[in-house]
């Protein structure tokens, strides 16, 4: 027969997802690096514009102030009606510079245009500095008094060339803003992509199967984190798939032995070979391997079905002392039968818990079983049960007299035939789930369940069952 070569080849996982260049981390981040270089340039284009103009403005303003007292200089070594033609040619020439000049006579400007109010204070002596209104227009204004009355003033158009000269120097650092942005936003993807692209490179083969890959860890500290993280999972998913190979090999022993025993017996009964008076005896051993095969699948079934949703839980209000009793009466017998003295320690009182009786007696059942198969005759076992306190709830010990456990055997008690590993071949064991279907159940419930070492020279298990939740609210 051809082997079928999926058999063992992982299923495939969803379809990667086609790339779309806007979605990128490199296409974000150089667009964020644009807009910051663009956004930092308008910003700065915004503040440094009006302050250029207004820088621009002063020095016309001051160039026109020195024009203004040269030209006063001049007209003032004759008077204005008999000035001269150097005085003529001084305001041909700043004509030429786009410079107006009136000459106030009387109390009359000459050319006329100049505000009345301007003209009335140069002829009253006072000097004027500043932005008039002249003929309509906003200009700037130098106005110079003269002896008698008289005066010149000069006035200049304002300029426009500082916002056409600072708007053309803007686009050379626009545009070397927006390279530099665009260089340091592709940089910046890179460096952030590529740890990315590493531990996306690395989840790929840990999903393959690949269990040894490792990410390096380098900063920064979120990039460390996702490393570690990786690595830790890495690690972990070993860790768990070598216990669950070494649980597997221990339960396909276990299911073995009993059919092994089952097929044997089997091709015995059919071939004749076992005489009429051992088949009882071949019956009732064939009986125990099979209710050991079956106590072993159900505990398999219960193991598989505890982390489920609809795992099936009852909790009732349940008196934890009366719950022992009835334990007690159920196992005294069986421990009578083999010489192994029960001993059950319950108070007084009741005890009340909140929990689901049939699976902590569950719990009870499969922890008294451990201890009976590894007890001595003539050592104990004990069933003890403690009030938590005002509240309700309480504690459930099994303590045995046997073998015991180490300190390391109680940090791996409640995994999944790590005992049974340890243990087969050196002293009776069972399936090795019981303990952990024990735990699992026992916190499903909102409790817990702890290994140590019993008084009595074996070990102890305390089982921890929660209280009422109304009889809780009440007692505080």
């Amino acid at each position: 027969m051809r082997e079928d070569p999926t058999v063992g080849v992982p299923p495939p996982g969803p379809a990667r997802p086609r790339l779309r260049p806007g979605r990128t981390l490199t296409a974000r981040a150089v667009l964020a690096t644009c807009a910051v270089a663009l956004v930092s340039v308008l910003v700065t284009a915004l503040v440094a514009v009006p302050l250029a103009v207004r820088g621009a403005e002063r020095r016309d303003q001051q160039a026109l102030a020195a024009q203004a007292r040269l030209a006063a200089d001049v007209l003032r070594v004759r008077a204005v009606r008999q000035r001269d033609g150097a005085g003529d040619r001084l305001i041909r020439q700043l004509g030429q510079q786009q410079i107006e000049v009136y000459v106030i006579r009387g109390g009359q400007a000459d050319p006329p245009g100049l505000p009345r109010p301007l003209v009335t204070r140069v002829a009253g002596g006072d000097n004027v500095s500043g932005r008039r209104l002249v003929d309509g227009e906003r200009r700037l204004v130098e106005a110079r008094a003269l002896p008698g009355g008289d005066g010149v003033v000069l006035t200049r158009a304002r300029s426009a060339a500082p916002w056409r000269q600072v708007l053309r120097g803007l686009w050379l650092p626009l545009l070397a803003g927006l390279a530099a942005g665009a260089a340091a936003g592709l940089l910046l993807a890179r460096r952030l992509a590529r740890p990315i692209r590493t531990a996306a490179t690395a989840a790929a083969r840990l999903r393959a199967g690949d269990r040894a890959v490792r990410v390096p860890v380098e900063p920064p500290d979120e990039v460390a984190d996702l490393a570690y993280a990786l690595n830790g999972l890495a690690a972990a998913l070993a860790t768990s798939e070598g216990r669950q190979r070494e649980f597997l090999l221990s339960v396909s022993h276990e299911l073995r032995t009993p059919l092994t025993a089952i097929r044997g017996y089997a091709e015995a009964l059919s071939d004749g070979v076992i005489e009429a008076d051992a088949v009882p005896a071949t019956g009732r051993t064939v009986l125990a391997e099979a209710e050991h095969l079956d106590r072993l699948v159900r505990d398999l079934l219960a193991l598989a079905r505890l982390e489920a949703v609809d795992f099936p839980l009852e909790p009732v209000p349940v008196d934890l002392a009366r719950l022992a009793a009835d334990a007690e009466r159920a196992w005294s017998g069986r421990c009578a039968a083999l010489g192994v003295p029960f001993r059950l320690e319950t108070p007084d009182a009741p005890v009340p818990a909140y929990t689901d009786p049939g699976r902590v007696r569950q719990v009870v059942d499969g922890l008294l079983e451990n201890a009976l198969r590894v007890v001595p005759p003539g050592a104990p076992v004990v069933l003890a049960v403690r009030a938590a306190g005002p509240a309700g709830g309480g504690t459930l010990e099994v303590r045995d007299g046997g073998p015991g456990l180490t300190d390391d055997d109680l940090n791996v008690a409640f995994e999944r035939g790590a005992l049974h590993q340890r243990y087969r071949g050196v002293r009776k064991v069972g399936s090795g789930l019981g303990l952990a279907l024990a735990a699992g159940l026992i916190r499903r419930l909102g409790g817990d369940v702890t290994a140590g070492h019993a008084p009595e020279g074996g070990a102890a298990f305390t089982v921890v069952v929660p209280p009422d939740p109304y009889r809780a609210r009440t007692s505080a």
